[in-house]
């Protein structure tokens, strides 16, 4: 698959439905912009609602099929993909930057990343099993069995175009669903490489479907109105999310959500405040602080705190800042000319309300959507931007000495996705853990997503799992036989 030619002007026949690659029915089509330069990339297809139903009949006409197809087979399918991903990574990290912005280094971990869902969903189809039981009272037998949901249907953000999609697609086609997915319009070109790639690894027609559009509502209304659909699930934000939440609910379709976060990153006392650093530029930097997990809001124990931010300030400021595909540079562009109004807004109110700049680092003259890397201390408890999910490379720095009011202070969120914890006393660090009000908690480390284990949040951050054993679950169902076996 010529992975680069999706990032060069051409016929826009983008929607994937079977066999077919077709334009739009109404013809309409979007422009994809290179964060590095803003110029448009290519225009791309629109999916319109029409669209959107037709893809639900070409996943239908495929379903019985997929649904029957030996798990083996499922399983070496999807290995496939794997190793198609690892052949064509440095290929796929190019097309990533090139419509994301991030760093390239950061888009070739992702392809990593994304590429591991194939390969631990390949393992995992095999594993799922059914039971045969006694009844406790005798005369008859429970026979259980998992099966495919049916019909799943995605809606992907664009901070991770190819692990967003494959965290999804993986263990749904495990599972035996077929797939739905409509990409962020930001985005659209990765998730058309990875349909390729699936295509060319021997998924049959019509069992994966992709729409890119700037018609978000239009084609996920439609297919929560549509009866055949019985799984969906978003990354997104916590407000479109309840909006899907709502229309979900009128035909009770089974959803799973990740939605927005707003990380807690907790400094003890007796931290290794070195390690702390490190974790910190993990936390924060990776994908240029575009990450739902980022680190959003930093407490740091009075005591270490000058250490602590003199050091993270140096390493946040030395981040080779330029466009993504450009030698040594760590943080690129934000996605598009809305996100750097929104973050220097968040900047600007807290400056206002009395935080103290630390540092700020360069920005390259040009184009270019660019943010530069930004620490802020004494940052006051009513700045918006110790309450909103900042999505960009800012770090706020608040102190504290009460573990109680501390805790207290970063479990005052209506998110609970993710947060950190550094302490050289890994019990303290777990009961820290064990307190804070998130679905994961990454225990003196910066790095915590991984394919095997599961990702989600409680509160306003989500429902369900994604990853790890859970992952798969969500699409199955169980069924439960009473099978009379006579005395």
């Amino acid at each position: 698959m010529d992975i680069d030619a999706l990032a060069k002007t051409g016929e826009t026949r983008d929607l994937v439905l079977g066999t077919t690659h077709r334009p739009a029915s109404d013809g309409r089509t979007f422009p994809v912009h290179d964060p590095a330069t803003t110029e448009v990339i290519r225009e791309v297809a629109s999916a319109s609602a029409e669209d959107a139903e037709a893809a639900v009949d070409v996943a239908a006409a495929a379903a019985d099929a997929w649904r029957e197809t030996p798990p083996r087979r499922r399983s070496e399918i999807l290995h496939a993909t794997f190793e198609a991903m690892r052949e064509h990574a440095p290929a796929l990290a190019r097309l990533i930057t090139l419509e994301n912005g991030k760093a390239y280094r950061d888009a070739l971990a992702e392809v990593g990343y994304a590429a591991e869902f194939f390969r631990w969903s390949a393992e995992e189809s095999v594993r799922i099993g059914s039971s045969f039981s006694d009844a406790p009272g005798g005369g008859y037998r429970h026979l259980v069995r998992r099966r495919p949901a049916g019909i799943a249907a995605f809606v992907t953000p664009w901070n991770f175009p190819a692990a967003m999609a494959t965290r999804k697609l993986a263990p749904a086609l495990a599972a035996g669903c077929p797939v739905l997915l409509k990409s962020a319009p930001d985005t659209p070109l990765t998730a058309l490489a990875i349909a390729g790639l699936l295509a060319e690894s021997g998924l049959p027609a019509g069992v994966c479907t992709v729409l890119p559009t700037d018609r978000a509502a239009d084609v996920a209304g439609t297919w929560l109105r549509d009866g055949r659909v019985r799984k969906f699930s978003f990354t997104g934000s916590t407000g479109t999310g309840k909006l899907l939440l709502k229309q979900a609910a009128e035909n009770v379709v089974n959803v799973t959500m990740e939605l927005g976060g707003n990380a807690p990153f907790v400094v003890c006392a007796d931290a290794d405040v070195d390690a702390a650093v490190r974790g910190a530029m993990d936390a924060k930097m990776r994908g240029g602080g575009e990450v739902c997990i980022a680190a959003n809001r930093f407490y740091v124990h009075e005591s270490v705190a000058e250490e602590f931010t003199a050091k993270f300030a140096a390493a946040m400021t030395s981040v080779p800042i330029g466009p993504g595909l450009d030698e040594g540079v760590g943080l690129g562009p934000m996605v598009n000319a809305a996100a750097v109004t929104k973050i220097g807004e968040l900047v600007d109110d807290a400056l206002a309300r009395g935080a103290r700049l630390v540092a700020r680092g360069p920005v390259p003259d040009g184009p270019g959507w660019f943010v530069p890397a930004t620490v802020l201390d004494r940052v006051p408890a009513d700045a918006r931007l110790l309450h909103t999910e900042v999505f960009g490379p800012v770090a706020p720095l608040t102190t504290y000495t009460d573990e109680a009011a501390m805790l207290a202070r970063a479990n005052d969120s209506a998110y609970g996705l993710a947060a950190y914890v550094y302490s050289r006393d890994l019990c303290h660090a777990l009961r820290i853990a064990d307190r804070l009000e998130t679905g994961m908690v990454g225990v003196n480390r910066g790095l915590l997503s991984d394919p095997a284990a599961p990702f989600g949040g409680v509160k306003q951050s989500g429902l369900g799992r994604e990853g790890g054993r859970e992952g798969i679950e969500a699409f199955l169902e169980t069924t439960y036989h009473a099978v009379d076996w006579p005395a």
